[in-house]
């Protein structure tokens, strides 16, 4: 297997994605994911030229698409207008990928507020079947992510973080649109831990897996090897799994990317022989 070729670059937020599917190219990735929430990729800049040109670049290069939706939209959202603006907001991102030949689309849970768990908890399922439906009308992926852990004086904290409220949703979705964002950073920062979510969830539902490393404390994305996360033990247990799906490098600059995409193919090719 040619593990270089299952890692994503995920473009920065404040390049045009042509830029970053010329990056790619140049440095032997076949994969990108994207935001569209900021200014270069606003939905609206996709022209039909622009979407054309996007295309032919992706399907020269051979590169598979996909976006990177923001954590920022409170897709758990109770708020009558801004409920509104959640579902648009996700119906938005579907199309463009869809117009744009993407594969899959990278989804979130929203956040609360600690007064209000339930309902939006509530909300945020509702929601995630309103994904669901877009995933399924337009031939696309969703790759569900559990999200990072928030101190608990934080005002707001994400869902789903643990292993019993990201059950909630594979429980009840059973869709083959709906995989698994597997997040290992994030996972750390809870008591389950990234093998605790494993013994849950198994790999079968695995979309991508996230890499980035951590010091445990809170959220920060931190270069392999700065932090806690043993990457060779995260790499045995999936190959264990069976798991032979891509990985999203989610630290540091491009050239930390590309840098961290080469040692940890070579841990899978050490693993594999």
């Amino acid at each position: 297997m040619d593990h270089a070729s299952r890692f994503t670059f995920s473009s920065p937020n404040s390049w045009p994605l042509e830029q970053s599917l010329g990056w790619a190219a140049e440095h032997g990735f076949t994969r990108v994911d994207f935001n569209a929430d900021g200014a270069p990729n606003y939905p609206g800049t996709f022209t039909p030229e622009r979407i054309r040109d996007v295309r032919t670049r992706a399907d020269s290069g051979g590169v598979t698409l996909g976006i990177h939706t923001s954590s920022g939209v409170n897709i758990a959202e109770i708020t009558p207008v801004m409920a509104a603006a959640a579902d648009r907001y996700v119906v938005e991102n579907f199309h463009l990928a869809r117009d744009l030949g993407c594969s899959y689309l990278v989804c979130h849970g929203g956040f609360h507020f600690s007064s209000d768990v339930e309902p939006r908890f509530e909300a945020s399922l509702a929601r995630a079947a309103k994904m669901i439906h877009q995933a399924e009308a337009h031939s696309l992926d969703i790759y569900f992510e559990n999200h990072n852990w928030e101190p608990e004086h934080a005002e707001i904290h994400y869902i789903p973080h643990t292993v019993a409220e990201t059950r909630r949703y594979f429980e009840r979705f059973e869709s083959p649109r709906f995989k698994w964002a597997c997040n290992i950073g994030h996972a750390a920062l809870v008591p389950d831990n990234w093998t605790g979510f494993l013994d849950a969830f198994g790999t079968d539902r695995i979309g991508h897996v996230r890499l980035h490393d951590t010091h445990g404390k809170y959220e920060e994305h931190l270069l392999p090897g700065r932090g806690i996360i043993d990457f060779r033990a995260v790499f045995t247990r999936l190959n264990e799994g069976g798991y032979t799906g891509p990985f999203t490098l989610d630290f540091g600059t491009p050239d930390d990317r590309a840098r961290g995409r080469d040692q940890f193919a070579a841990i899978l090719e050490e693993l594999d022989s």
